[in-house]
């Protein structure tokens, strides 16, 4: 080895690109393991960017003519060395003793990313849709995924609760891309470049799960299973690794010689304390699970059951006083239990305050906020359920009490023989507990008939998106079942997937929150390749990658985006309603929609000269809105005054107005983040006194800055 590094310091006199690369493979090889999972780590992928300005300094590659597809002089990379009038003047990359010069039209170059070099990303927003009221947003972010997880290091290191995603099963020849060209079947190292790509995404995924608690879920078939196991074990040495079979297709799919394919895999990495939930398996779940002596032992007996009761102010869609003015009335608490008494009549329009009554309190339905909002009942029902022990005051509030109730379905469940009525609370509310707990740990084979990748993919699918083709979606169903299992506790749980597809998750997660009232929030990440078949005819017409009508049949804007649009509104691209019925669960029509709220980006890639000089703010901000939650207003430009404060974060850009900043940040509820602009550390720290212990202080813009400077130089040593 001694030898072999003197001879890589010669070279370096001459070249010391080649150099720097045979010290990479070198030390690569020389580190390699004995035993378990051996694979090539290849030269670092690379990605083109349409559509992002050519600068000085950018690594590009020279588009084939209109008309005609790329071929092995349109990889070569160059490099621009200036760029005058339209056109630039670029070299060889990397550079050698014979050094090759030439110009070429702005317009015929496309900038490269090697994915070993630093990104500075921004995002930019292309739509949202709000009907979840004051809920969280969604997100769908269009990006290379590698790229995207990077971005998300910065706005979720450490606090993802679950990541699932779908990769290229690496089975055709069109099935993914490395460094920009389908891998084909026949490549000797087809297996060694898709372990490289998944290790490269794994890694940056083991940063943004929550290590005390949190699972990675990654479906694949039979072609990679061992490798990808052996993969995971190496990676996640610390986790818990089981492996489900998933039957998604009971007909089977022909495998020539061998027997037909029914199945699939579910591999499934828990951290910390995490594990799979004990869930009331019925139906085919139940009888897949029932019977076995290690399930009885299982079960645990001492646990009971406790009814569902929720806040009784409305949610979402609808839940404005202006919507349904006679169920903005007050509800009268006796605060010496307390107890809930009786309501008033509803105020006129208006009136915002209640009519008192002696030594009680009047709870009207106001936000957090101080917005107006109503009851879930009018004030003759209320009363009814009051008789029936369904309502009582919750915690205190500045406007009062909180106030919970019994739905329907939460009381009819309490007068089933589920539960056992032991009587009434001194509040008045009736007081159950459930039966022997009967939830059990679902077994390691799946045999559900609604997980069937035919049906409720495919066939599911076009009743959103009609007439648009997507190959192999999963049943929403198999998702949202598997993500139910670890996610049913955590109703704030973030979300990620980063091979979304058809957007088949972010769907599962809007179900999971309608059946139980949870705020958890799903990030999308894929990317907008247009297929291999559409991408010739796309081609004979001169198009090429960025023009807007080649990006329109890009996989994010001709599928995901409309797919999770059409989940949430119950209208396809059309504006028709979505014809047909939910399954399992919560059985309702699919033209409902959902009481969600999305909003949809693109990644962009930033000078990172023109950040620190605070000229990119715009595109940097979203970023912190996602930040501190996707939540509330977003603080889109520099601040005329200096400063602002939205709902969950603040935003400093002129210390001379510190003051202001601190105590608007210590008046407001439910703020998480500051954001503080400043290249001084002294005067960062000076503010990040003056502030509440539970506001997190960021400094713009060296921690952005820092971020991506840090995982730049992982990259190089990975």
């Amino acid at each position: 080895m001694a030898r072999i590094h003197e001879l890589i310091r010669q070279i370096a006199v001459s070249n010391p690109h080649l150099a720097a690369d045979l010290e990479r493979e070198v030390d690569a090889l020389a580190g390699r393991r004995a035993f378990g999972l051996n694979f090539e780590r290849h030269t670092p992928e690379e990605v083109e960017l349409p559509g992002r300005p050519v600068r000085r300094g950018d690594k590009v590659h020279v588009l084939p003519p209109r008309g005609q597809s790329p071929n092995a002089d349109n990889a070569a990379m160059w490099r621009v060395i200036s760029v005058t009038d339209g056109a630039a003047t670029i070299v060889r990359h990397p550079t050698s003793d014979d050094v090759e010069t030439t110009t070429a039209s702005i317009d015929d170059l496309v900038v490269v990313a090697e994915f070993r070099d630093p990104i500075y990303p921004g995002l930019v927003s292309t739509g949202r849709v709000e009907r979840g009221g004051d809920k969280p947003f969604h997100a769908v972010i269009n990006a290379e995924n590698f790229h995207a997880l990077q971005t998300l290091l910065f706005t979720h290191r450490s606090a993802v609760d679950l990541i699932y995603i779908d990769p290229p099963y690496n089975t055709r020849d069109d099935d993914w891309k490395y460094n920009n060209d389908y891998v084909n079947s026949d490549d000797l190292y087809r297996h060694s470049k898709w372990l490289a790509f998944m290790e490269r995404r794994l890694l940056l995924a083991k940063e943004l799960l929550n290590a005390d608690d949190s699972v990675l879920i990654v479906t694949i078939d039979e072609r990679e299973y061992l490798r990808l196991g052996l993969l995971l074990e190496q990676t996640f040495p610390e986790a818990t690794i089981q492996m489900v079979s998933s039957v998604i297709n009971p007909k089977g799919v022909s495998r020539g010689k061998g027997f037909r394919r029914t199945d699939e895999y579910v591999f499934v990495v828990m951290f910390g304390s995490a594990s799979p939930a004990r869930l009331q398996l019925t139906g085919e779940w139940a009888s897949s699970a029932a019977g076995s002596e290690a399930d009885a032992v299982e079960r645990d007996d001492t646990l009971l059951e406790t009814p569902e009761w929720t806040s009784m102010m409305r949610r979402g869609s609808n839940s404005a006083r202006a919507d349904r003015p006679t169920m903005f009335y007050p509800i009268y608490v006796d605060p010496t239990v307390p107890r809930v008494v009786g309501a008033g009549e509803p105020l006129p329009n208006g009136v915002h305050e209640a009519p008192p009554r002696d030594g009680l309190v009047a709870v009207l339905p106001l936000r957090r906020n101080g917005d107006e909002g109503r009851w879930q009942v009018g004030s003759p029902e209320l009363a009814v359920r009051l008789e029936q022990g369904r309502v009582r005051p919750g915690r205190p509030t500045p406007y009062g009490y909180v106030i919970n109730y019994l739905p329907d379905g939460a009381y009819a469940a309490v007068m089933s023989d589920r539960f056992e009525i032991a009587g009434r609370a001194d509040d008045g509310s009736i007081v159950a507990h459930g039966r022997v707990d009967s939830r059990r740990v679902a077994p390691t084979q799946w045999k559900i008939s609604t997980h069937n990748a035919s049906e409720y993919g495919s066939t599911l699918l076009s009743a959103f998106i009609p007439r648009r083709a997507f190959p192999f979606p999963k049943s929403l169903y198999a998702v949202e079942d598997v993500l139910r299992f670890f996610v049913s506790s955590k109703k704030e749980a973030t979300i990620i997937d980063f091979f979304s597809g058809s957007g088949t998750t972010a769907h599962a997660v809007m179900r999971l929150n309608r059946q139980d009232g949870g705020r958890r929030v799903s990030i999308s990440v894929t990317n907008n390749e247009v297929s291999s078949g559409e991408q010739k005819a796309l081609r004979e017409k001169n198009l090429r990658p960025g023009d807007a009508e080649w990006e329109q049949w890009g996989i994010c804007e001709y599928i995901t985006k409309p797919r999770i649009r059409a989940a949430i509104t119950g209208r396809t691209p059309q504006g028709e309603p979505i014809n047909g019925e939910y399954k399992v669960t919560d059985v309702f029509p699919m033209s409902e929609g959902f009481d969600e709220n999305l909003e949809c980006f693109t990644l962009t890639y930033e000078s990172p000269l023109r950040v620190q000089a605070n000229r990119e703010f715009e595109r940097i901000s979203l970023l912190l809105w996602i930040r501190a939650g996707l939540h509330g207003r977003q603080i889109q430009a520099i601040p005329a005054v200096g400063w602002d404060v939205a709902e969950t974060y603040g935003v400093l850009v002129d210390l001379d107005h510190v003051n202001e900043f601190v105590d608007a940040v210590r008046a407001a509820d439910g703020l998480t983040h500051a954001f503080i602009v400043t290249d001084d550390e002294r005067l960062f720290q000076a503010v990040v006194r003056d502030l509440p212990d539970s506001v997190e202080p960021v400094r713009l813009y060296e921690s952005y800055l820092t971020n991506f400077r840090i995982d730049a130089i992982r990259a190089v040593q990975r």
